[in-house]
């Protein structure tokens, strides 16, 4: 148990390290430009691992390994000197914007690189590969094999495996043939799809897990760059559509939301696919993430965006700081509890 707890834990440091740390060199790298005294960047929550100091800066590696920060001198006070506090409204908004603009950078430079680098990937239009078959099943009775690749369901070719199984639950109960290449060679086969109450819990009807035909390959750039836009592009109308189904309700709450270790189960699960899967879901997370912390919540880089623009709008005069303060510290107390809630129902979930 504590084996699997512990890759788990590594599997999700894999994924959120990159991101966090992209997230506070964005917000560093402005503030640094902008001439703001960054007290420490923080890579995990303190207490401190490991730590030097370089000018006036604090370089830390903290014990707690989930999360980040960029301490900035003055962020709500604009009595400090050299802080962000006194810096005008279009620097403040430059810099507290610059984490979230980094991460839906990201992706745009990691899928284009991992096209570069050879590894294991679906191949487009390759169709659909049997990666298990399950004891006792139909599909064991037809002789089918892990390794085969189904290209036709009763005439009828399939591409992905929404194809397959739209195909077999339509004919659940009855008998149908599927067409298959192994080793070259085209064989036929039939069998019959089992009854809801006759499938094994976990199984499919036939008794088989699907997925994509991959290949190792690595592309050239003038190849893998379009490539990975592409797919950024995919991801971004994914993530918009994700949201909107849970803006509409379309979705639970309870079910569309994870914390830490939701996250860290879906990362482990997605890891045991392999690296192609596990980076898709690094540039979906970075993306999303970028969205949500934009968001005008107390605490988040949304909700100091928020006072920038109403002090804008009010033409210099703003909030004071001790007010801002303890809005962000209402907001953060409610956004921790709301993570405790959130891992509470994760855990209820895996149970």
């Amino acid at each position: 148990m504590i084996s699997i707890l512990l890759w788990l834990i590594g599997t999700l440091i894999v994924v959120l390290g990159p991101i966090i740390l992209i997230h506070e060199l964005g917000h560093f790298i402005t503030a640094k430009r902008s001439k703001v005294k960054v007290e420490e960047l923080g890579l995990g929550f303190p207490p401190r691992v490991l730590s030097f100091k370089r000018g006036e800066t604090i370089y830390s590696l903290n014990l707690i390994p989930i999360g980040g920060f960029c301490r900035m001198a003055g962020e709500d006070d604009p009595d400090v000197p050299n802080g962000l506090g006194q810096k005008s409204v279009k620097t403040r908004l430059l810099v507290l914007s610059a984490g979230s603009l980094f991460m839906l950078l990201f992706p745009i430079f990691l899928l284009p690189l991992a096209y570069m680098i050879p590894m294991e990937r679906p191949v487009e239009d390759g169709g659909i590969q049997v990666v298990s078959v399950a004891e006792g099943s139909p599909a064991e009775s037809a002789g089918i094999e892990t390794g085969d690749i189904i290209l036709e369901i009763n005439g009828e070719e399939v591409k992905t495996t929404d194809d397959a199984k739209q195909i077999i639950e339509a004919n659940i109960g009855k008998e149908v043939t599927l067409l298959i290449s192994r080793d070259e060679d085209l064989l036929s086969t039939t069998l019959i799809p089992r009854m809801g109450e006759e499938t094994p819990e976990g199984e499919e009807a036939i008794g088989i897990g699907m997925g994509p035909v991959t290949e190792n390959r690595a592309y050239p750039p003038w190849e893998a760059i379009p490539k990975g836009l592409g797919d950024y592009w995919e991801l971004i109308v994914a993530a918009k559509d994700a949201f909107a189904s849970l803006i509409a309700g379309e979705v639970p709450l309870k079910d569309a939301v994870a914390g830490p270790i939701g996250i860290a189960q879906m990362t482990g699960e997605v890891a045991a696919l392999g690296a192609w899967p596990l980076i898709q879901l690094t540039a979906l997370i970075s993306a999303s993430l970028a969205v949500v912390n934009l968001l005008p919540i107390p605490g988040l880089d949304g909700g100091r965006i928020v006072f920038a623009i109403i002090e804008g709008i009010r033409r210099g005069k703003r909030i004071s700081a001790q007010k801002e303060g303890m809005i962000h510290l209402i907001g953060l107390v409610i956004l921790m509890m709301l993570v405790v809630l959130v891992s509470y129902n994760d855990i209820m979930r895996l149970i």
